[in-house]
Protein backbone atom coordinates (compact mmCIF):
# COMPACT_ATOMS: atom_id res chain seq x y z
CA UNK A 1 0.00 0.00 0.00
CA UNK A 2 1.57 3.33 -0.83
CA UNK A 3 1.23 6.70 1.27
CA UNK A 4 2.28 9.97 0.95
CA UNK A 5 2.98 10.52 4.76
CA UNK A 6 5.97 9.32 6.38
CA UNK A 7 5.04 6.54 9.30
CA UNK A 8 7.64 5.86 12.42
CA UNK A 9 6.81 4.00 15.54
CA UNK A 10 8.78 3.32 18.93
CA UNK A 11 7.88 0.70 21.69
CA UNK A 12 7.66 1.78 25.20
CA UNK A 13 7.03 -0.46 28.61
CA UNK A 14 4.43 0.20 30.69
CA UNK A 15 2.79 -1.01 33.53
CA UNK A 16 0.18 -2.50 31.23
CA UNK A 17 2.20 -4.05 28.93
CA UNK A 18 4.68 -3.03 25.83
CA UNK A 19 3.04 -0.02 24.26
CA UNK A 20 3.69 0.35 20.19
CA UNK A 21 3.85 4.09 19.78
CA UNK A 22 3.12 5.96 15.83
CA UNK A 23 3.58 8.96 14.52
CA UNK A 24 2.54 10.12 10.87
CA UNK A 25 4.21 13.08 9.79
CA UNK A 26 6.07 13.39 13.43
CA UNK A 27 2.37 13.67 15.05
CA UNK A 28 1.51 11.20 17.44
CA UNK A 29 -1.35 9.08 15.44
CA UNK A 30 -1.50 5.58 17.28
CA UNK A 31 -0.81 4.56 20.17
CA UNK A 32 -1.62 0.55 20.77
CA UNK A 33 -1.24 -2.49 23.02
CA UNK A 34 -0.31 -5.59 23.40
CA UNK A 35 -2.58 -7.76 21.53
CA UNK A 36 -5.24 -4.96 20.94
CA UNK A 37 -8.71 -5.05 18.99
CA UNK A 38 -8.02 -3.47 15.65
CA UNK A 39 -4.24 -2.95 16.40
CA UNK A 40 -3.07 -2.33 12.40
CA UNK A 41 -0.50 -4.54 11.75
CA UNK A 42 3.10 -3.86 12.53
CA UNK A 43 4.53 -3.05 8.76
CA UNK A 44 1.87 -0.08 8.83
CA UNK A 45 3.93 1.23 11.94
CA UNK A 46 6.98 2.48 9.66
CA UNK A 47 10.89 2.21 10.87
CA UNK A 48 11.80 2.40 14.44
CA UNK A 49 12.69 5.74 15.21
CA UNK A 50 12.10 6.97 19.01
CA UNK A 51 13.09 10.77 18.12
CA UNK A 52 9.53 12.08 17.91
CA UNK A 53 7.96 10.90 20.97
CA UNK A 54 9.83 12.39 23.82
CA UNK A 55 7.23 14.41 24.87
CA UNK A 56 4.60 11.58 24.83
CA UNK A 57 6.78 9.16 26.50
CA UNK A 58 7.31 11.93 28.86
CA UNK A 59 3.48 12.50 29.39
CA UNK A 60 2.96 8.58 29.45
CA UNK A 61 5.54 8.22 32.45
CA UNK A 62 3.72 11.24 34.43
CA UNK A 63 0.26 10.10 33.83
CA UNK A 64 1.39 6.38 34.95
CA UNK A 65 3.49 7.91 38.32
CA UNK A 66 -0.02 9.80 38.93
CA UNK A 67 1.32 13.18 38.67
CA UNK A 68 -0.34 13.77 34.82
CA UNK A 69 -4.24 14.06 34.44
CA UNK A 70 -4.90 15.45 31.42
CA UNK A 71 -2.30 15.01 27.72
CA UNK A 72 -1.03 17.98 25.85
CA UNK A 73 0.15 15.91 23.08
CA UNK A 74 -0.42 17.07 19.34
CA UNK A 75 -2.55 14.04 18.12
CA UNK A 76 -3.07 13.10 14.96
CA UNK A 77 -6.57 11.30 14.87
CA UNK A 78 -7.19 9.62 11.08
CA UNK A 79 -11.27 8.44 10.95
CA UNK A 80 -14.40 9.36 9.78
CA UNK A 81 -16.14 12.78 10.65
CA UNK A 82 -18.04 10.32 12.81
CA UNK A 83 -15.18 8.94 14.88
CA UNK A 84 -13.37 11.86 15.34
CA UNK A 85 -16.01 13.19 16.99
CA UNK A 86 -16.36 10.45 19.21
CA UNK A 87 -12.86 10.96 19.57
CA UNK A 88 -12.78 14.28 20.32
CA UNK A 89 -15.66 14.12 22.95
CA UNK A 90 -13.28 11.00 24.93
CA UNK A 91 -10.84 13.75 25.18
CA UNK A 92 -13.34 15.89 27.48
CA UNK A 93 -13.88 13.31 29.69
CA UNK A 94 -12.03 13.96 32.83
CA UNK A 95 -9.51 11.92 34.57
CA UNK A 96 -11.56 9.28 36.65
CA UNK A 97 -14.21 10.41 35.28
CA UNK A 98 -16.44 7.51 33.41
CA UNK A 99 -19.54 7.82 30.81
CA UNK A 100 -21.87 5.76 29.75
CA UNK A 101 -22.14 4.71 25.42
CA UNK A 102 -25.32 6.86 25.76
CA UNK A 103 -24.21 9.39 27.38
CA UNK A 104 -20.76 10.08 24.71
CA UNK A 105 -23.64 9.33 22.29
CA UNK A 106 -25.54 12.63 23.80
CA UNK A 107 -22.65 14.69 24.40
CA UNK A 108 -22.10 14.74 20.17
CA UNK A 109 -25.67 15.24 19.56
CA UNK A 110 -26.61 11.77 18.51
CA UNK A 111 -28.47 9.99 21.02
CA UNK A 112 -29.75 7.68 19.40
CA UNK A 113 -25.92 6.57 17.95
CA UNK A 114 -25.03 5.12 21.16
CA UNK A 115 -23.74 1.46 19.36
CA UNK A 116 -21.94 3.87 16.63
CA UNK A 117 -20.51 5.60 19.03
CA UNK A 118 -19.36 2.20 21.05
CA UNK A 119 -17.87 0.81 17.73
CA UNK A 120 -16.26 4.03 17.21
CA UNK A 121 -14.62 4.24 20.54
CA UNK A 122 -13.21 0.61 20.00
CA UNK A 123 -11.37 1.95 17.06
CA UNK A 124 -9.73 4.93 18.60
CA UNK A 125 -6.82 4.54 17.31
CA UNK A 126 -4.61 6.28 20.37
CA UNK A 127 -5.57 4.49 23.54
CA UNK A 128 -4.79 5.82 26.97
CA UNK A 129 -4.11 9.43 25.50
CA UNK A 130 -7.73 9.51 23.99
CA UNK A 131 -9.07 8.31 27.29
CA UNK A 132 -11.94 5.40 25.69
CA UNK A 133 -11.54 3.05 28.66
CA UNK A 134 -13.45 5.73 30.15
CA UNK A 135 -16.62 4.75 28.66
CA UNK A 136 -18.57 2.41 30.06
CA UNK A 137 -22.10 0.13 29.97
CA UNK A 138 -25.47 1.31 30.37
CA UNK A 139 -25.48 -0.80 33.45
CA UNK A 140 -22.07 -0.20 34.98
CA UNK A 141 -20.62 -2.70 33.43
CA UNK A 142 -16.85 -2.47 31.41
CA UNK A 143 -18.13 -4.21 27.82
CA UNK A 144 -15.92 -3.77 25.65
CA UNK A 145 -12.48 -2.64 25.56
CA UNK A 146 -9.99 -3.20 22.75
CA UNK A 147 -6.71 -3.53 25.31
CA UNK A 148 -8.66 -5.97 27.01
CA UNK A 149 -11.37 -5.81 30.24
CA UNK A 150 -8.60 -6.37 32.40
CA UNK A 151 -6.47 -3.09 31.24
CA UNK A 152 -9.80 -1.47 31.50
CA UNK A 153 -10.47 -2.44 34.79
CA UNK A 154 -6.89 -1.48 36.20
CA UNK A 155 -6.86 1.90 34.39
CA UNK A 156 -10.36 3.14 35.87
CA UNK A 157 -8.86 1.67 39.10
CA UNK A 158 -5.89 3.70 38.91
CA UNK A 159 -7.30 6.97 37.89
CA UNK A 160 -9.84 6.31 40.82
CA UNK A 161 -7.00 6.11 43.42
CA UNK A 162 -8.20 2.87 44.31
CA UNK A 163 -5.46 0.41 42.97
CA UNK A 164 -1.75 1.19 43.19
CA UNK A 165 -0.16 0.38 39.54
CA UNK A 166 3.25 -1.17 40.61
CA UNK A 167 5.67 -3.91 38.92
CA UNK A 168 3.71 -6.89 39.95
CA UNK A 169 0.82 -6.06 38.50
CA UNK A 170 2.44 -6.68 35.04
CA UNK A 171 1.10 -9.80 33.32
Amino acid sequence: MHTDHERVHTVADSPYGPLTLVATDGTLSGLYMENQRHRPPQERFGDRDDAPFAEALRQLDAYFAGDLTVFDVPLRLDGTPFQRRVWDALLEIPYGVTLTYGQLAERIGAPTASRAVGLANGKNPVSIIVPCHRVIGSSGSLTGYGGGLDRKRRLLDFERGTAPVTEDLLF
